[in-house]
């Protein structure tokens, strides 16, 4: 192994954490679009959806679990549902447009589903609520 592989490797749960984080941060900013009007809402002009609807599920699906996924709470389960999420956005809003995601625009959604899937897979690792928890119960 090279030295540029052992420095990766020495920081791989720390750059793992990073992943996970930037992840669901960008994350749950879709979300406050969707819920909060914020960031330009979900029509550049500070909209935002009925709670009661189906984007309005995605925006709490995408602020609220993104949210655990952040801090690392209940990150499998909560990825998993950001995953299945983003699998149906992509199947329900860009697969008629087209196969291939960068045709339909849904690149972001494909990207966003395996993401969260290998983070469901991984778990929490470090900087983590759960990890915090697991030591403390220990």
């Amino acid at each position: 192994m090279g030295r540029f592989d052992e420095f990766l490797s020495r920081y791989r749960p720390a750059i793992y954490a990073a992943l996970r984080i930037v992840a669901a941060l960008m994350m749950m900013q879709h979300g406050a679009q969707k819920l909060f009007g914020a960031l330009g809402g979900v029509d550049g002009a500070g909209a935002s959806v009925p709670l009661f609807s189906l984007f309005g599920l995605a925006g709490v699906i995408e602020f609220f679990l993104a949210g655990l996924v952040a801090i690392g709470l209940f990150t499998r389960i909560a990825a998993f549902i950001i995953s299945g999420e983003m699998a149906a956005a992509y199947f329900m809003a860009h697969i008629s447009q087209g196969f291939w995601p960068i045709k339909n625009q849904g690149e972001l959604a494909v990207l966003y589903c395996f993401v969260f899937l290998y983070i469901a897979a991984a778990g929490s690792g470090v900087f983590s609520v759960d990890a915090a928890r697991s030591k403390r119960g220990a």
